[in-house]
């Protein structure tokens, strides 16, 4: 009788260092030219020049692309790569929200891809991701989300996972009110899919418990007081923990709902997070039925931990859930995707693209549970 022998593993490629003015550590590092990853946002805040000055004075030149955009599609990485292949950069440094990191992410696999096929050796430049929100976690991740003729891709390659995270809540502070909801939202989703998912580890555990708990205790006082220094910290924390678990896990149909939803609608990553987050959760933990199952286990664990009652599976999910509804009320997130002014006809038709987008993205196979086209169609109506 043949035996089989289940190994888990728990990797983490990157280097973070963290607390205020950890930025600073560019003076320190080594190289000859960087290539930087922007947008004009963080240029005109000041803190391109400053990360630029800072290299110079570790005597490292600096090529700087501004080009990034929300939701950065193949012709956004086309305009940064051409300059980044003529920069000859040892060192590729990123900085701003996920799109920013997603960006660096995808002209580095793009350019790793093109010199496989010219036959030359890519060698991989030290590549440093500085997240000026508290939202993606990319900073520690293999994932890149590019926009493709209208659909959102997921690249997962452990070539473009940053070799150093640098976590300065300063760089966050002059974040609007709304992208801290999106983006604190967007942290709690990444920590909820990596604790339920089927590669979940105690390691991953470990840190997805400890970021949902960092953004039930401090991701509304953030929103309410972006001068709250202390919440800054702990939040901008909690999205690179909940980076390290699911870079290991996966996600889940969450995510695979809100990329096709976003695509589709021009919603806000978070925001298309948070909007099928509910159901997601009723529907992985088999509410409507037995609840019974792993899912279910996993969510009423998190209720006890948030100190809820959960004397059994369904009412542990149950109060986890209403948990999440109330602190998505307390932030302001709208109730449901028609409160976005989303025509009801219009959305009907697209739901058959969405559903079979879904289907297919990255984000699927790791979740606990596996779901018909009909059963993301079904949550896609009950989320409206």
């Amino acid at each position: 009788m043949v035996v089989k022998i289940i190994i888990d593993e728990f990797i983490l490629k990157s280097k973070v260092y963290f607390n205020k003015q950890s930025i600073q550590l560019l003076k320190q590092i080594k190289g000859s030219k960087a290539f930087i990853v922007s947008d004009s946002i963080i240029e005109k805040l000041g803190y391109l020049q400053m990360i630029i000055d800072y290299l110079n004075e570790a005597k490292i030149s600096s090529t700087v692309y501004t080009g990034v955009r929300p939701d950065p599609d193949s012709k956004v990485l086309e305009e940064g790569l051409k300059p980044y292949m003529q920069s000859g950069a040892d060192v590729l440094i990123s900085i701003g929200g996920g799109s920013a990191i997603d960006t660096a992410k995808g002209i580095l696999y793009f350019a790793n891809i093109l010199g496989s096929l010219a036959g030359t050796e890519t060698k991989k430049p030290l590549f440093i991701a500085i997240p000026s929100t508290s939202g993606t976690g990319s900073e520690v991740t293999d994932f890149s989300v590019i926009t493709y003729e209208g659909k959102k891709i997921c690249i997962v390659d452990d070539f473009i996972t940053p070799d150093i995270a640098i976590l300065d809540s300063t760089l966050i502070q002059h974040v609007p009110q709304r992208v801290a909801v999106d983006t604190g939202i967007d942290v709690l989703v990444h920590a909820i899919e990596a604790y339920v998912s089927v590669k979940a580890t105690d390691f991953t555990d470990a840190l997805a418990e400890k970021a949902i708990k960092l953004i039930f205790e401090n991701l509304e006082k953030l929103c309410k007081d972006v001068t709250d220094s202390d919440a800054r910290d702990r939040v901008l924390n909690a999205s690179c923990m909940a980076g390290m678990a699911f870079t290991n896990t996966g996600l889940g149909i969450n995510h695979s709902l809100a990329h096709a939803l976003g695509a589709t609608f021009h919603i806000s990553h978070g925001r298309s997070n948070a909007l099928v987050l509910s159901t997601v959760m009723e529907f992985n933990s088999d509410l409507c039925g037995s609840a019974d199952g792993y899912a279910a286990e996993k969510y009423s664990k998190l209720a006890s931990i948030l100190q809820l009652p959960a004397r059994t599976l369904r009412e542990g999910t149950c109060n986890f859930i209403s948990a999440v509804n109330n602190l998505k009320k307390a932030l302001g997130v709208e109730d449901n995707i028609q409160s976005l002014g989303i025509d009801h006809v219009e959305f009907e038709s697209a739901l058959e693209q969405m559903a079979e987008t879904a289907t297919h993205d990255k984000c699927t196979p790791t979740n606990p549970r596996q779901p018909s086209r009909e059963d993301l169609i079904r949550v896609y109506r009950k989320s409206y």
